[in-house]
């Protein structure tokens, strides 16, 4: 036990060191914004390199428990969920967007918006469908540190883990919500929902980890997860529906809510089977 606590913190620490050492660096030093996905690659990468640096050097455990295989036959199901379910949490939250706020989506001006060129809807889709694909690797940076490490070193059961890494996933992120990136909103209610909006992610994510055998997919849905639903929501909620940061967050915690309620209910994170 204390051989997995002495990884658990030095885990947090290398992976909180770097990645707020990273914003503070672009911010004060820089002064450079945080939207430039090249001044983000230190933070995105901080998990992978604090799991690595743990597994070989710190506690020298090893890396046979990472579930690092691609699994492509075994886990398709899994694989197509986390492809496709980040389009259907957009759909659910400019659905639910335009029911409250009363507005009408204008679909039209999004190609514009998102992709900088009045280009067809042909091109968003591919974006939107193959842009994940592409950037798995990027979010592996992520996944292979929350998941294949963090998830796994709780010392609880299943459901409680992926709580609690999502609870400490999100505070990771908290430097963020006072940069350009999370920035518009009270600061309190931004990191009130974007908290309440990671947990639930979180579940989700293990509930994929664990069920398909592989910390690909997680990236896949990570992936889809930025570059679909996060690209998308702001030119659709925010600048056309007028609705704050901390508002949209709860607009897309409400269908992935009823989907954690689905997988809890149902036990499936409980008894975590591989596929």
């Amino acid at each position: 036990m204390g051989h997995n606590r002495t990884g658990v913190i030095a885990y947090l620490l290398i992976a909180f060191g770097i990645a707020w050492g990273d914003i503070a660096l672009v911010v004060f030093v820089l002064d450079g914004s945080l939207m430039n996905p090249l001044l983000q690659l230190p933070m995105a990468f901080a998990p992978a390199i604090a799991a690595i640096v743990v597994r070989k050097w710190i506690t020298k455990e090893g890396f046979g428990d990472v579930k690092g295989r691609l699994r492509l036959g075994a886990a398709k199901r899994y694989y197509l969920l986390a492809w496709a379910g980040p389009v259907a949490v957009l759909a659910s939250a400019v659905g639910l967007g335009a029911a409250v706020g009363g507005y009408r989506p204008d679909l039209g001006t999004v190609p514009e918006q998102v992709l900088g060129a009045d280009l067809p809807w042909a091109a968003v889709l591919g974006f939107a469908l193959l842009a994940p694909v592409l950037a798995m690797p990027v979010f592996w940076g992520e996944e292979f540190g929350w998941r294949s490490y963090l998830q796994q070193r709780t010392g609880r059961g299943t459901v409680a883990a992926a709580v609690v890494t999502g609870l400490v996933w999100a505070a990771w992120h908290y430097p963020l919500v006072f940069t350009d990136y999370a920035s518009g909103g009270p600061w309190a209610l931004t990191i009130l929902t974007w908290t309440l909006l990671i947990v639930l992610q979180a579940v989700v994510l293990a509930w994929l980890f664990l069920r398909s055998g592989s910390v690909w997919v997680a990236c896949l849905a990570h992936a889809g997860n930025n570059l679909v639903v996060g690209a998308f929501a702001d030119p659709l909620l925010v600048e056309q529906g007028g609705f704050a940061g901390w508002q949209v967050n709860l607009l897309q915690a409400v269908p992935i809510a009823a989907v954690c309620a689905w997988i809890l209910l149902t036990g499936r994170l409980r008894r975590p089977e591989m596929a």
